[in-house]
């Protein structure tokens, strides 16, 4: 490693503590609210669309089923609403410091990591309390993490850098994931869109972050939830990746392309 990458390495590391201290500075529970936060919403859902409507009626396990989904989305709308205003609220150090600018987006979104991977943990454990067994596809939920991880890092880089010139950027990205919310199978199984209309469905889990959450439970937590591979055919069954990859690199580039002017516009 040679001394520029050793020294953006250790601004990294740096940003990154800095950031996880703040997200809990001065809370009573402190850290705790890592594990609390999906937990809390998690215990809401599971009242309101387990027992009072019954949306879980037939799919197995299906407490874990919806702690995995509500911990999945909770990790994407905390990766995209801190990385977008990432380049925003570091603006100080940006015009006092040169270095890739990336590294503030990505510190940013690492908060999010790190707590996702304490809530997988905990949804592990409640899949064993739960009577799931054990498998070897678990060891496939971190590929399915690591996807969901460059979707919301591309969308950071894309938005966070037009986020600079227009701050409209955030509040309206806030309005169309509380919708999205609803547009994923989150709360309810796909099945229950598939008795509507079967093209619905597929629309659905063309959506990358669909596509994960169906995935990670089919892996972790029952062989019987729908995933894209149900319904898609062919070439259609990569496009929720192809969407991830394809939106990642021009996000890139974009980045590349405007992180010059961000000392003079932010």
């Amino acid at each position: 490693m040679n001394t520029v990458s050793k020294k953006n390495w250790i601004l990294l590391k740096e940003l990154v503590k800095t950031d996880f201290k703040l997200r809990y500075q001065g809370s009573v529970l402190g850290y705790l609210w890592a594990v609390l936060r999906p937990l809390l919403m998690f215990a809401i859902l599971y009242v309101v669309f387990a027992q009072v409507l019954r949306f879980g009626d037939g799919i197995p396990h299906y407490p874990v089923y919806l702690l995995v989904g509500t911990v999945i989305w909770n990790f994407f709308t905390e990766c995209t609403g801190q990385g977008i205003h990432a380049i925003e609220q570091r603006g100080d150090l940006i015009r006092k410091i040169s270095f890739p600018k990336y590294i503030v987006v990505v510190s940013a979104t690492s908060t999010a990591v790190i707590n996702v991977l304490i809530n997988i943990c905990v949804a592990v454990i409640f899949a064993l309390i739960n009577g799931v067994a054990p498998s070897l596809s678990w060891l496939l939920v971190p590929l399915s993490l690591v996807e969901i991880y460059i979707l919301a890092l591309g969308i950071s880089l894309l938005l966070g850098a037009i986020n600079v010139k227009f701050r409209d950027i955030g509040s309206i990205c806030e309005v169309i994931t509380q919708a999205m919310f609803y547009a994923v199978p989150i709360i309810y199984p796909i099945s229950m869109v598939t008795a509507s209309s079967v093209t619905v469905a597929k629309i659905l889990l063309l959506n990358p972050v669909a596509q994960v959450i169906q995935d990670i439970r089919y892996n972790l937590v029952t062989t019987e939830a729908e995933t894209s591979w149900d319904y898609l055919t062919g070439l259609w069954r990569i496009v929720p990746i192809l969407i991830v990859i394809v939106l990642f690199a021009v996000s890139v580039l974009y980045f590349k392309r405007k992180a010059k002017y961000f000392a003079e516009e932010v």
